[in-house]
């Protein structure tokens, strides 16, 4: 197995981690739970091919194919591999997660055209949920939890509270850095506070190596970084790009996806401009400030 190869985890009987390396745009992380009779899937991938993959490591897992789906929010990366699923599985998500998925449609293809995502039929949840829900597997519940608006405004935490297991969805990225074009800064910090109460010692993060708790307070300085610099410089008149090409990322340097910190920027801005929390912003124009932060290089999608 190379390191660039999507691996298991099993932190706890009947509970898997799919991770794929190195966690960067589109390489994600997925999960299952199962009792040996019924298996629920968290999450799927960014291609066809990915998910054709994580539908075989959950067989080679010996249990069975999932008939249950959840997603953790509406990107790509997490939904477009729930027709390798359906309409075996049921696919559960928030209820905002389903608006989002539909809205976005190819999102992807657009924004990465050389890519080769396979044949993908856009899968909404079937089920959705509006504050949290509950699953039983055998002996095992599955807390699927809305921490309001963060990553997106549609994010779902799947919580085991018997084997003290959390997979956040985006909430974290281990190693990488936050991305909160399509949520809020401010409502992400209220999502770590809740993921900090419920207690778990394994953290399955959205995209990146499992983690703990630590990563919780790291995602936190993180966020308070972007808050101080972007009220500093927009008292400056700055742009989002200018307040973010002038910025020292100090200990966060060595994250993934640097160029994240000008879409961060933006999103403060709003917020600080009075904007609701998850209120659209010009994504086209993130991107394009993505890039500049990027050297000039197009930000590339590395399933």
């Amino acid at each position: 197995m190379t390191a660039e190869e999507p691996y298991l985890v099993q932190p706890a009987a009947g509970v898997y981690a799919y991770v794929q390396p190195d966690g960067g745009w589109c390489l994600n992380n997925a999960g299952f739970v199962s009792d040996g009779g019924r298996t629920l899937l968290i999450d799927t991938a960014a291609t066809e091919r990915r998910a054709v993959a994580l539908r075989e490591a959950i067989a080679g897992a010996g249990v069975p194919l999932p008939r249950t789906v959840v997603n953790t929010h509406h990107h790509g990366d997490h939904t477009y591999g729930n027709a390798v699923f359906a309409p075996e599985a049921l696919i559960l998500g928030h209820d905002n997660a389903r608006t989002e998925q539909i809205a976005a449609g190819h999102q992807l293809e657009l924004i990465w055209p050389a890519t080769d995502f396979g044949s993908v039929e856009i899968t909404a949840p079937d089920l959705t949920y509006n504050d949290r829900t509950t699953l039983h597997l055998g002996g095992t519940e599955v807390r699927v939890i809305h921490p309001g608006v963060a990553h997106t405004t549609g994010d779902s935490i799947v919580y085991l509270p018997r084997q003290g297991i959390v997979f956040t969805g985006d909430l974290v990225f281990a190693e990488g850095t936050p991305f909160l074009a399509m949520g809020s800064l401010a409502g992400s910090l209220r999502a770590l506070e809740l993921l900090r109460s419920l207690d778990a010692e394994t953290v399955v993060p959205g995209h990146g190596p499992l983690t703990d708790p630590s990563a919780y307070e790291a995602t936190e300085r993180y966020l308070r970084y972007v808050a101080e610099l972007a009220r500093e410089g927009r008292a400056k008149g700055l742009t989002p790009l200018e307040t973010a090409q002038g910025a020292d990322l100090g200990e966060f340097a060595a994250w993934r996806e640097s160029e994240r910190l000008v879409a961060n920027v933006h999103r403060a801005y709003a917020e600080l401009a009075g904007e609701p929390e998850g209120a659209p912003l010009n994504i086209l124009a993130v991107l394009q400030d993505m890039t500049v932060m990027n050297g000039g290089t197009p930000i590339l999608c590395h399933a």
